[in-house]
């Protein structure tokens, strides 16, 4: 098979499934059939919205999509890999003209052997949220002494941060302005932000994307506290400059995991100490992803929309 179903934004909403010719796979590489695969609803949407920022990569039509799990199918000699081996995807650029940001929504994939990682077959759906997983536990590295203690946004990343923060001895508040979305919190309080007058965070890790909440995180730290953001912002940030002089506030970027992030919460996950557990919310065929998009940005009840891509 050397073509592949694969979910296409052909411009700004607008978003097919086309048939695409797959590049040839060399030793290196191995072939992965797709079985799940999850949509992001923070780059994705951007994507989708036709708001992304420039970033390497970027343009239309593309493949998105880096959060698959699938079996390989063929593996090259010096891929690492054998064929029958459970893997995640963090996406693939395999598609000929067709751009790859990130590349992994789509019926079969071929990626270089060392970017695909080896999991438990049992992980199943779940599997995809290995990447939102390794993404929160980036924040830290899994440093206990770090963890935030306050979270903006109870999607799937707030979640994942908060449980890595529980599972490291911290005790986060998350501050959710969506009251369908402040149930389900596991060992943290999940909270309507107006009702908390707490000024002295230490820590606070920001992932709601807003552009404009820095002044509101400064007025709410501690003295010589730090805010993390890990969303991804389409709209400059700036922020009043004497609140934070006077905290010596300290701002950082929190950017895209890395390998030893997704090699660490696989062990995680997989010795039993970090759930995946409640986060995926609702479930398409492939064949139907144009509405599975729009209700994964649209619907505040959807955390996490998966694609099956098994009977596609």
């Amino acid at each position: 098979m050397n073509q592949t179903k694969a979910v296409v934004l052909e411009q700004p909403e607008q978003l097919v499934i086309s048939r695409l010719a797959l590049d040839a796979a060399g030793e290196l590489d191995v072939v992965v059939d797709i079985d799940w695969s999850g949509i992001s609803t923070g780059t994705e949407r951007l994507l989708w919205a036709g708001r992304m920022p420039a970033f390497p990569g970027m343009g239309y039509p593309l493949v998105p999509g880096y959060e698959s799990v699938g079996t390989v199918v063929q593996a090259g000699k010096a891929s690492g890999l054998e064929e029958g081996d459970c893997v995640f995807v963090p996406g693939a650029k395999c598609f000929g003209d067709v751009r790859g940001l990130f590349g992994g929504a789509a019926q079969r994939v071929v990626l270089p052997g060392a970017r695909a990682l080896q999991i438990d077959r049992g992980h199943g759906e779940n599997g995809v949220l290995l990447a939102l997983a390794a993404t929160a536990y980036h924040v830290t590295s899994g440093v206990p002494a770090i963890q935030p203690d306050l979270i903006i946004g109870h999607g799937v990343l707030g979640r994942m941060l908060a449980r890595i923060a529980v599972l490291h001895g911290g005790n986060p508040v998350v501050w959710e302005t969506n009251a369908e979305r402040r149930s389900g919190g596991h060992g943290y309080e999940v909270v309507d932000p107006s009702t908390d007058n707490k000024r002295n965070y230490k820590s606070i890790c920001d992932v709601s994307g807003d552009c404009n909440i820095l002044d509101l995180l400064i007025s709410r730290m501690a003295p010589s506290g730090e805010i993390i953001l890990a969303g991804f912002y389409d709209e400059p940030l700036s922020f009043i400059f004497p609140p934070a002089f006077m905290r010596e506030a300290r701002i950082r970027i929190a950017a895209q995991w890395q390998h030893a992030d997704l090699i660490a919460v696989r062990e995680l996950s997989e010795s039993g100490h970090l759930s995946l557990d409640g986060l995926i919310t609702h479930r398409s065929p492939a064949d139907d992803a144009s509405t599975a998009y729009r209700t994964a940005f649209s619907d505040p009840r959807c955390l996490k929309m998966i694609l099956d891509w098994r009977d596609a």
